[in-house]
């Protein structure tokens, strides 16, 4: 059966051939209780550190479950240089974009709070959830690194000059759609991808960043979107024509 095809599950515990890993009560409950797994089934499991293992269910309890770990399937993965500064929104799209980012090899999850944003609180915890959430479901071996909230202005500083940052700026729209593709197809190294609040960048975020010499405006075409949005669109014109996706072979 194909790695892909079975369950997955994420683990805190170090993983390594033979050793067992005690599963906790939550996960416990969803392997046995929803998906009706037993002992002498098997699920993959990953921690973000050692790569991705088979493991066999070898024992039952009413709250605990031990998996033996078989072969390793895939060796560790390194993080992709990636990093994605958005002003938090609203709960359901916090956890939207945390899920989405996560399956588009960000690696780098940096909350930053603009002159416009309305949310002032960000629920790390969740947002980690649902970055597992997502690399369970879609072969992930690696997890973003979520950071705390931090404010515009002290992101910016000692900004480092190979990190090359490309930020969605709605005066820009109205641009070719293929604008961001051409202005950043021949970047490489790491990057960031900046996307603002439902109002906007203000006037003087946008001047820091206009100043910046390894900053850029990109425009994702006419309409104005959505935090949410701009960032899947944002994420995946910059994985096809510069990141991950560049030089993939094989893929569909």
């Amino acid at each position: 059966m194909n790695a892909l095809a079975r369950h997955r599950v994420y683990v805190t515990s170090d993983l390594a051939t033979s050793g067992v890993v005690g599963l906790e009560r939550d996960q416990t409950h969803y392997l046995i209780n929803v998906l009706r797994l037993e002992s002498g089934d098997r699920v993959i499991v990953f921690n973000g550190r050692d790569g991705e293992f088979e493991a066999e269910i070898t024992a039952v309890q009413k709250k605990s479950v031990d998996l033996t770990l078989l072969d390793c399937l895939r060796p560790q993965e390194e993080v992709p240089d990636l990093m994605l500064a958005f002003a938090p929104v609203k709960r359901a799209r916090i956890d939207y974009i945390a899920e989405k980012a996560t399956e588009l090899g960000v690696g780098i999850i940096q909350p930053m709070m603009t002159e416009f944003t309305v949310m002032s609180r960000v629920n790390s915890d969740r947002l980690m959830a649902n970055a597992v959430e997502a690399a369970e479901q879609t072969g992930r071996i690696t997890l973003p690194d979520i950071r705390e909230p931090v404010s515009f202005s002290r992101l910016l500083e000692d900004w480092p000059a190979s990190r090359h940052i490309v930020f969605c700026d709605e005066k820009q729209a109205g641009s070719h759609p293929h604008a961001m593709a051409d202005q950043v197809a021949d970047l490489s190294g790491p990057a960031a991808i900046f996307i603002g609040p439902e109002g906007g960048f203000s006037p003087l975020e946008r001047d820091k960043l206009n100043a910046m010499e390894n900053a850029i405006p990109v425009s994702l075409g006419a309409n104005i979107l959505r935090a949410d949005t701009a960032m899947v669109a944002a994420l995946s014109v910059w994985q096809a024509v510069a990141g991950a996706w560049r030089n993939a072979h094989g893929s569909t």
